[in-house]
Order: C-alpha cells, then structure tokens, then sequence
C-alpha cells in the first residue's frame, strides 16, 4: 500500500548518464587531471580533484587532452561543480561543449576522433504520470490545479500533482503517449495509470492543488473538454474498459533481474494466457 503521491510525480526527468567506472586507476602524473577509463574507450575526470587555480586546469586540461590523443581514447566526460564554476570558460575555449546541468554541477565532453561523435546525447524527454483512480461507486478522483494550462483551467481533471493522504495500491500502466518538441524542445512522455484506492479520504496540498473530490465517472467524461479531446477520452474508455475487465490490461510490473546490470528491476508487460 503506497501513498498517491509516491505513485504519480510530474515532470520528473530522466538522461543517459556516462559509463560506468571500470578502471580504478588514476593518473600518476602530476601534470595530467585525474581520470578513469570508461566501457567505450573513453575517460571520466574526477570532479573531486581538479585544482582549484583556472591557470593550473587551464595546463593541465591540455596536456591530459593530448596524452589522451596519443592513446586513442574517444570521449571525455568533464564533471565542473558549482563551486568550480570558474572553470567552465576554460573548459570550452579547449573545445568542450555543454552536455547538460543538474543542481550543483554541469557535464561537459570533448570528442578526441576526427570523425562524428557517438557519445549519448544529454536528456531528451520529460516525463509525466497521470493517475486513474475509482471507488467502488463508479466516482473517480479528480482535481481543479491553480497553475495550468490556459485550456484546461477550471477541467476537472485526473491528478498529476500531489495529493495527500489518499492510499492507493498501483494496478498497471494503461497507456502512455509520446510527443515531440514541446517543453524546452523535449519530447514528452505521459504515462497513464490505474490505482485502486484504500482510503477515501482526501487532503490536498494547497500550493498545486485548488480543490478535490470524487466525482461520478459519468459526469467526468460528460465535461465539454474530454468530450473534445480524443486522445484522453480514448485513455479514459481504456481505464474504464480495465476497471470493468473488457477485454482490455494495461501492463503490471514484474520484478525481474538482468544480467547486463545485475539489478532488481520492473519490467512491465502483459501476463500471457
């Protein structure tokens, strides 16, 4: 039994992150930045040890770059922290580009072959759950947001923020969409969900959410706005058609492990008759 609010987050984000350190052993040369090799040919500067003076980086970034030409390595993944930020402007004068930003640090990389690079680019999708939730009187949990989109302002609609305090057990993904080029440039991802509901209950959190309620599933779907919209009211009949058992699943999770990682993972599919 989960928490809604563990079950639907929006807007969360996800990127391909750099290889894996597979050689522990660092540069004994004091004129060369630390780094481990990666699984592609590659290097990964250590973040922790970079000094502290732009002049030093500045000597040392160069004569690492070359000593990494004259052994045939590929990509250099360049992780400057926040508070090595003088760093960046001596980074991309030696020809790094931005590859992408969190809280507390940016990544650069630099491509050592003459030919096009093949490193991963940086993140290209957000990533949004919606939740359907229905009680055993046909009601389905909806929710007024006070920011939102100008044509979905006062939509009663399916909870993709925070709620609090209304358990759920998670069910299946029943579908998902995928768009390109809208926030940011990035394509987006939109993954719908059934949850059953084990309290009824509701408290909001008031700096999302304007109001809640349960709301029968006639009355929902009757809304001018989904009426109008094909993509949801077909997300909402799937709901509907799960809920009812028409023919229709959505997929479960199942854990299972991988070899190529050695991780517990969920993977989701369809239980075959």
């Amino acid at each position: 039994m989960t928490s809604i609010v563990s079950n639907i987050a929006y807007g969360s984000r996800s990127y391909l992150k750099p290889a894996t350190f597979v050689d522990k052993l660092k540069s004994t040369d004091p004129g060369l930045l630390h780094a481990h090799d990666d699984e592609y040919g590659g290097v990964i500067i250590d973040p922790e040890c970079l000094p502290l003076s732009t002049f030093a980086f500045a000597s040392m970034l160069s004569a690492s770059i070359f000593n990494w030409k004259l052994n045939g390595k590929n990509g250099v993944w360049l992780k400057i922290l926040t508070k090595q930020s003088d760093l960046i402007p001596v980074a991309i004068r030696e020809g790094f580009n931005f590859h992408h930003a969190e809280p507390g640090y940016v990544m650069l990389t630099y491509w050592i072959p003459n030919e096009p690079c093949m490193l991963p680019d940086g993140p290209s999708h957000q990533i949004g759950i919606g939740g359907f939730v229905m009680n055993e009187n046909r009601e389905v949990l909806v929710v007024k947001e006070k920011q939102c989109p100008c044509q979905c302002r006062g939509i009663w609609k399916l909870p993709t923020g925070f709620i609090n305090k209304i358990d759920t057990t998670f069910l299946d993904v029943i579908a998902f969409r995928h768009v390109h080029q809208i926030a940011f440039e990035k394509s987006d991802l939109f993954f719908a969900c059934m949850l059953k509901p084990v309290s009824f209950d509701i408290s909001i959190d008031e700096k999302e959410i304007q109001a809640a309620k349960w709301m029968p599933l006639e009355e929902f779907i009757g809304q001018k706005f989904y009426q109008e919209d094909q993509m949801l009211r077909k997300v909402i009949n799937l709901c509907v058609a799960t809920q009812d058992n028409k023919h229709y699943c959505g997929f479960t999770p199942h854990q299972l492990i991988s070899k190529f990682d050695g991780k517990l993972s969920y993977l989701y599919y369809n239980e075959m008759n």
